[in-house]
């Protein structure tokens, strides 16, 4: 199991919250939500499906995600 940290930027926008990483933006990692959390809970699914579609393509990740072999628990306050 691996587990990858990533930088995520969250910011009103009109009557909901943008979610986006901004180092993958361009690949598709970005979403929204009503709430920040729900925009948070979404990012967590759309950067999975990224993760997996660039390590089934072969491409490299940028140098500011974090890898880890072990498991890892993040909390956000």
């Amino acid at each position: 199991m691996r587990s990858f940290v990533l930088r995520v930027v969250l910011e009103p926008d009109e009557d909901v919250w943008r979610a986006y990483i901004p180092e993958l933006e361009a690949k598709g990692a970005a979403t929204w939500g009503h709430t920040q959390e729900d925009a948070l809970r979404n990012m967590q699914e759309v950067a999975q499906m990224v993760l997996e579609e660039l390590e089934q393509d072969g491409e490299p990740l940028p140098p500011s995600v974090t890898v880890s072999e072990q498991p890892l628990v993040t909390v956000s306050l």
